[in-house]
């Protein structure tokens, strides 16, 4: 494709006829020459809004860039209205990418009943891989929205699913001729699957009903970035038992091939909860059929602390995702 703004035709056909869904609040919608949406919420709802792009991975990133926003709202207790795109392709890309590209983004939004509002859509020499970017839009009852700084002392953090999950699908779809040579197919097929968990909806929803006081998803920086984010946003400490950390056996397998921690890799579908009462929770989301675990409480201090038998380990600001020590792996 032509280095520049989509042509007219193009943008028609295999942008905006890919998109199915409509919401009642969105007036304004994707269409040629409009670079605004229109957005009406009741007097009592306030919108919450996140911005997330998706440059790890050139795999299935219409789903993933969909799914990784949608959570940030689902971790402000947010309900899902819509999104805005940002599309960056690269002169080598054929249309049809493009077109499947925007049917994944139609398939995530059907699923999270969420309407694309707008965007943009470019080819450019800027970028070596397809990139896209979100802006993801929700609603919130007034003063009803969960933050990440609201834990306080002596809470049971809940963590639920695996840790893991998005940076071991990725690994496993991108290096997948690398890994067989140590690893059965089976397991590769298993770990490429781990994108069916990525969505944080079904315990946020759970969650804010039972009554939580934070909320945040686990994405860049892994477990213990999220660990770390979430204590100091509240002004909290927190000691975690490593083993109670859940962990699948096959990101245990995929993180020791290429050398890197998983308790440091990317971990979009699990979601960190602080709450009062922790076992109530767990009793919940185990009768929705979410596993979660409780792996750890706060405190009022401000070591955040990671315990594995005798050896404590205190956390660090969270540094580079281990997803990006993995070869042929961009970072940002």
């Amino acid at each position: 494709m032509e280095i520049g703004k989509l042509k007219e035709s193009v943008l028609k056909r295999s942008v905006i006829k890919q998109l199915h869904v409509k919401r009642p609040e969105v007036g304004n919608g994707p269409s040629i020459g409009e670079d605004c949406a229109t957005l009406q919420v009741g007097p009592d709802e306030e919108i919450v809004m996140s911005t997330d792009p998706i440059t790890g991975t050139a795999s299935d990133i219409g789903e993933l860039a969909v799914t990784v926003s949608i959570n940030d709202l689902a971790s402000a207790g947010a309900e899902p209205i819509g999104i805005l795109l940002t599309v960056l392709l690269t002169p080598r890309m054929r249309e049809a990418k493009l077109k499947a590209i925007m049917e994944q983004v139609d398939n995530a939004c059907k699923r999270y009943n969420v309407q694309v509002m707008g965007g943009h859509t470019e080819v450019t020499e800027a970028v070596n891989q397809p990139l896209i970017s979100v802006t993801a839009v929700g609603k919130v009852k007034k003063g009803c929205m969960v933050s990440t700084g609201g834990a306080k002392p002596d809470m049971d953090i809940v963590l639920t699913k695996w840790i893991g999950l998005e940076g071991t699908s990725i690994i496993a779809k991108d290096h997948e001729e690398e890994l067989l040579t140590r690893l059965p197919q089976s397991l590769i097929d298993t770990a490429k699957g781990f994108d069916q968990y990525l969505s944080v909806l079904p315990e946020s929803r759970i969650a804010v009903e039972h009554g939580v006081a934070a909320m945040h998803d686990v994405t860049e920086g892994g477990i213990f970035g999220a660990l770390w984010e979430m204590a100091e946003a509240s002004g909290v400490g927190v000691d975690v038992d490593l083993k109670a950390i859940p962990v699948k056996q096959e990101t245990i397998e995929v993180c020791e091939f290429f050398g890197i921690n998983p308790y440091e890799l990317i971990s979009s579908g699990s979601m960190l909860i602080a709450t009062n009462d922790g076992n109530g929770l767990v009793r919940k989301l185990r009768d929705a059929g979410v596993a979660s675990a409780i792996i750890g409480k706060s405190n009022s201090s401000n070591d955040k602390c990671v315990i594995s038998g005798d050896e404590v380990r205190f956390l660090e600001p969270p540094k580079a995702d281990a997803l990006y020590s993995v070869p042929n792996v961009e970072r940002k």
